[in-house]
């Protein structure tokens, strides 16, 4: 490598040195950057946890050991070639770690970029701070666009319990600091704030000062929540989105100025959202982008229905020109949601006519995107039509951001780092720059599900419970190729005393029941499946109207989500009748047997581990996956049973019927299990589904496991009935 002058003013350096036994990190940067001042704090953290001491100097009292350029840094003129050559293939928000001989470079594109080369050496550096492990290396993000979704709860879309328990945490700008502080750690860039809403929480309408129903000390009081919250945002370099649903105004509008709550087309409305989101991004200047999401109150249902054109034009009409006469330029998401026509999206885009490129969201799979990685469903029309105009022709003024909806499991933790690597490879288009990971019923703020107090429980917020959820989905959409040793080393910061790889490797095998169930089983919105109970609240016909609860007659004829999987009925038809089956097809009794093998694997790599530890969040990690495992039995078993009875339908060989109930009653000990592991640890809990205002089923008041056992029971009784 080229000798690099050792005289430099850059961003920020680094220098480690001993003196004595009093170990001292010494830092130069650019104490004006908010980005690298919170990384020099992240830094300070972990060397005080390792017994060093960080010591901040101005930028020409040192001499350099670890330096950090970033393309906007003043620098000594003898080194900008060096920059030059070393940035010119680094991506916004990558990085490049050089040694040369007694010396590291961190270089970046962005103080982000930088921000995670900071990351990266605290990690390398490890507790003892060992700079010679720092390694040379140059990673440059997969997915540009990395965001969270989380819906509030205040002005909700989805009114209830499980949305209420949320508010007072919610307001508490300590849960959104851990929050957002897990956020960048795990390589996000983005969070998306949504609910039906906000602007009277955030601004009085100069035109309309009645539409908030806040007196001016309580509406300051939320205007310096909303500034604290967007400023943290800003100084951790992620970016922040308000995304309102559509025609909604607030009460005291309504009442106040004459017009419907919902789905009032009036030029009054218009004009009243038009201003208020100009006036919104005006005064709240760290505030980033804000989006709109077709559907809902756009006349979805009924003799009012609108056409996709109407829907476009309202959006222009308030949305975008609101963003158009701002004071700053800002960005813009537009959901392909139920809008059934790419090109006048595009014609919307076009007006727009943004410096950035609008982020166009589209549902991965509906509403189950932890199902297969194949895209198999969209949300862009009634039917999940995928609709290739989004992106055929490649866009150039916007971009596909995949929204990867969790609709399945809110209580046992999930984390496949296999299928997330397979989503992002299979996925990652040359029109896709973005990903959204997040739930529109669930909050992963207050941890309403677990039994308080309770030894296990050791964490304050959901989030951090569901802690491997984040760290692989952030990690894996900023570099997929990211290695498992490396992934591993959060776990070895929790967990010391276990072999954290065969624990990563037990996590996968687990956590592949929910999707293996959501493939198998298929789901369009929010409640037509709930695969961590093993429910369809919301089912297209519902087959036997006793409950909620998935019964083996539902099972048996319900569609698949990935084509090239035959449910139960179709494959039962085939054998019968000594029709070939397509050897690229997966049959239920080759899911089953999969699903069977992955839950013993991991059981196998569990028992090895608790011997290792017994530390008691340890603990509570192990007996969800645990879980897990047993509802994959559970599922498998009922899958032979769905097999047998179907067979016996059509055969009417009493042996046939005699194996379904064997397979029915191997289930039944598996549901049993499930409830044991799971009642001394979580209590019954709201469930989002109750939130609907048509509750299909008024008895059900709340979830746990033990409340489905009669109806796993049943399965066994309706066999014997036939």
């Amino acid at each position: 490598m080229t000798n690099i002058p050792k005289l430099l003013c850059a961003f920020i350096i680094l220098i480690f040195f001993s003196c004595g036994n009093n170990k001292t990190i010494h830092i130069t940067f650019n104490q004006g950057s908010s980005v690298l001042s919170y990384g020099v704090s992240k830094l300070e953290e972990h060397a005080q946890e390792s017994g060093f001491v960080v010591r901040k100097n101005v930028l020409d009292k040192v001499n350099e050991e670890i330096i950090i350029i970033t393309k906007n840094d003043t620098i000594n003129p003898k080194l900008e070639g060096f920059r030059q050559e070393s940035i010119s293939n680094i991506k916004d928000d990558g990085y490049k770690i050089i040694r040369n001989e007694d010396q590291i470079y961190i270089i970046g594109n962005s103080e982000q970029g930088c921000l995670y080369g900071l990351f990266d050496l605290i990690e390398q550096i490890g507790i003892d701070c060992d700079i010679s492990k720092v390694k040379a290396k140059q990673i440059n993000p997969t997915i540009a666009f990395r965001a969270v979704k989380i819906n509030l709860p205040w002005s909700p879309y989805r009114p209830g319990p499980t949305n209420d328990v949320h508010i007072e945490t919610c307001k508490d700008l300590k849960f959104w600091e851990a929050f957002l502080d897990m956020l960048v750690k795990n390589r996000f860039n983005a969070v998306s704030l949504w609910n039906n809403h906000p602007f009277p929480y955030m601004i009085r309408a100069k035109n309309y000062p009645k539409a908030t129903p806040f007196k001016d000390d309580e509406l300051a009081k939320w205007k310096d929540f909303y500034k604290t919250l967007f400023k943290m945002a800003k100084e951790r370099g992620l970016e922040t989105y308000l995304v309102n649903w559509n025609i909604v105004v607030s009460p005291e509008f309504a009442e106040n100025y004459g017009a419907k709550e919902y789905f009032d087309r009036s030029e009054l409305v218009k004009k009243y959202t038009r201003e208020s989101v100009t006036q919104l991004l005006n005064e709240y200047e760290d505030l980033t982008g804000f989006g709109t999401t077709l559907a809902d109150w756009m006349g979805n249902w009924g003799d009012e229905k609108m056409t996709p054109q109407e829907r476009e034009d309202w959006v222009k009409e308030t949305i975008v020109k609101g963003i158009k006469n701002a004071d700053r330029k800002v960005k813009f998401i537009h959901r392909a949601v139920l809008s059934g026509n790419p090109k006048l999206m595009r014609e919307v885009i076009d007006y727009a006519n943004l410096p950035e490129k609008t982020i166009v969201e589209i549902k991965f799979n509906w509403s189950h995107g932890h199902s297969t990685p194949k895209l198999s469903l969209t949300h862009a029309n009634d039917d999940g039509t995928v609709m290739s105009g989004f992106w055929n022709p490649k866009p150039e003024n916007f971009f596909i951001a995949w929204m990867v909806r969790n609709e399945d499991f809110f209580v046992l933790r999930w984390g496949d780092h296999e299928f997330i690597r397979n989503h992002i490879n299979m996925n990652k288009k040359d029109y896709v720059q973005g990903y959204f990971i997040g739930s529109e019923g669930y909050i992963p703020a207050k941890d309403y599900s677990h039994l308080e107090p309770h030894p296990q429980k050791t964490w304050d917020y959901a989030f951090e419970k569901q802690w491997m959820f984040y760290h692989l989905w952030g990690r894996l959409l900023f570099d997929p190729n990211e290695k498992e040793r490396t992934l591993a080393k959060e776990i070895k910061k929790r967990y010391p005393a276990i072999d954290v790889i065969s624990f990563l490797k037990a996590y996968s095998l687990a956590s592949k029941v929910p999707l293996n169930i959501a493939t198998f089983y298929k789901g369009t919105w929010d409640f037509t499946l709930y695969s961590e109970g093993f429910l369809a609240p919301w089912q297209p016909d519902i087959e036997d109207g006793r409950s909620s609860f998935i019964s083996l007659r539902e099972l048996i004829d319900q569609e698949t989500l990935d084509k090239k999987h035959m449910n139960i009925g179709d494959y039962v038809m085939k054998v019968h009748g000594n029709i070939p089956i397509d050897k690229e097809m997966i049959t239920p009794i080759e899911l089953a047997e999969t699903t069977k093998s992955n839950c013993a694997k991991s059981l196998g790599i569990i028992a090895s581990l608790e011997k290792q530890s017994n530390n008691p969040t340890l603990q509570s990690e192990i007996e969800d996956l645990k879980t897990w495992c047993y509802l994959g039995y559970y599922f498998a078993e009922k899958i032979h049973a769905g097999i047998e009875l179907k067979t016996y339908l059509l055969s009417a060989d009493v042996n046939d019927k005699e194996a379904a109930l064997k397979h029915a009653k191997k289930a039944l000990q598996h549901w049993k299990k499930i409830v044991e592991l799971t009642e001394t640890r979580y209590q019954r809990m709201p469930y989002v589904m109750m939130t609907h205002p048509e509750n299909r089923w008024p008895n059900f008041r709340g979830f746990h496991w033990k409340d489905y056992l009669k109806e796993v029971e049943y399965d066994i009784e309706y066999i014997k009935s036939i």
